[in-house]
C-alpha cells in the first residue's frame, strides 16, 4: 500500500486534549497508520496548546509547521501540502476522532483507481461512546459528481486524496468556510474520480455552536461567492445557480438557528 501523510491544522480556538485524542486515534490507534504527520499551527496559540504541539513535534515522523499569523484553513493546509512528500494525503480536524480501521478501509479505493476518497461520519457532542446522527454519503462516482452541483459530496475531515490531483488544481482555493467544496468542484471538472466509504470512519465533534456556524451573514456571503464561482467555472447551470441561491442562501443560512438545526437533520435523513 502507498505511503500517506496525515495533514492537520490547529489554531487558537482548538483544545490541547482534543488534539491529542485526535492524533492518537489517527496514528497509534489505526490498523494502518500514516507514514508521516504534518500539523500546521495557524497563527499564535495559547500556552497549553503550544505545549502539546511542542511535545507532539518532538516525535519521529511528525512535523509541526508554525505560521506567524492566522491565515485561515485554506492557507494553513496549503502551507502543509508543500511539506508533503508522500503520494497520498489524509485529512482530519483537530477535535475529531478516527475509527480504528479508517485508513485501512479507504486505501483499497485508491488501489481501484480513485483519486479522492471520503467516508460517512457520526456526530458526537462530548462522549465518543454516545454517538448521535450518522451522516451518510454517496459512493458511486457519477452520483457524487451529479449531486455535487447542489451540495458538498464529501465530508472534509474524512477525506484522503492523491497529492498530484490536488496540486494539479493549485491546492485549496481561498474561500473562507467553503474552500473544501470549491476544491471538490475544481477536481470534478479536472476529471478526478471521487468515491466514499459509506461507513462512519470519523467521529465528528459537534459543539453548541455547530449549527450556528452554518448560518449568519458571513456564511451567506461565502455561500454567495461560492455559487458565483460555480457559475463562472461552468460547474453549475444558471438554473442550478438559481436553485442553490434560494435553497442554500437566505432560506437556510439566514433562518433562526433552531429551525436550521431541525431542517438540516431532516435534509440529511432524506439523503441530502
Amino acid at each position: 500500500m502507498a505511503d500517506f501523510t496525515l495533514l492537520m491544522s490547529v489554531y487558537a480556538g482548538d483544545r490541547a486534549e482534543f488534539l491529542r485524542a485526535a492524533l492518537e486515534s489517527a496514528t497509534s490507534g489505526q490498523t494502518l497508520a500514516p507514514t508521516r504527520v504534518v500539523i500546521v499551527r495557524d497563527g499564535p496559540v495559547g500556552a497549553e496548546l503550544q505545549a502539546a504541539l511542542d511535545d507532539i513535534g518532538g516525535r519521529p515522523q511528525i512535523q509541526v509547521v508554525p505560521l506567524e499569523r492566522n491565515v485561515g484553513l485554506a492557507g494553513a493546509l496549503n502551507a502543509g501540502l508543500v511539506r508533503v512528500t508522500t503520494p497520498l494525503v489524509a485529512r482530519m480536524d483537530a477535535d475529531d476522532v478516527c475509527a480504528p480501521t479508517r485508513f485501512e478501509r479507504q486505501m483499497p479505493l485508491f488501489e481501484a483507481g480513485f483519486d479522492v476518497v471520503g467516508s460517512a461520519i457520526v456526530e458526537f457532542t462530548d462522549d465518543v461512546a454516545d454517538p448521535g446522527m450518522v451522516r451518510h454519503v454517496r459512493t458511486d462516482p457519477d452520483e457524487i459528481a451529479r449531486a455535487a452541483r447542489t451540495a458538498s459530496p464529501l465530508h472534509h475531515p474524512t477525506v484522503m486524496f492523491r497529492m498530484s490531483v490536488v496540486a494539479g488544481v493549485g491546492g485549496y482555493p481561498e474561500l473562507a468556510r467553503m474552500e473544501d467544496y470549491l476544491l471538490w468542484a475544481k477536481l470534478i471538472l479536472a476529471g478526478a474520480r471521487m468515491g466514499n466509504v459509506d461507513e462512519p470512519l470519523v467521529l465528528y465533534r459537534v459543539g453548541a455552536g455547530a449549527y450556528a456556524r452554518r448560518g449568519g451573514m458571513a456564511m451567506w456571503r461565502s455561500e454567495r461567492a461560492l455559487q458565483a464561482e460555480f457559475l463562472r467555472m461552468g460547474f453549475t447551470t444558471r438554473a442550478q445557480w438559481a436553485r442553490n441561491m434560494v435553497m442554500r442562501g437566505p432560506v437556510y443560512r439566514l433562518m433562526p438557528q433552531g429551525l436550521r438545526q431541525v431542517g438540516y437533520k431532516l435534509w440529511r435523513k432524506a439523503g441530502g
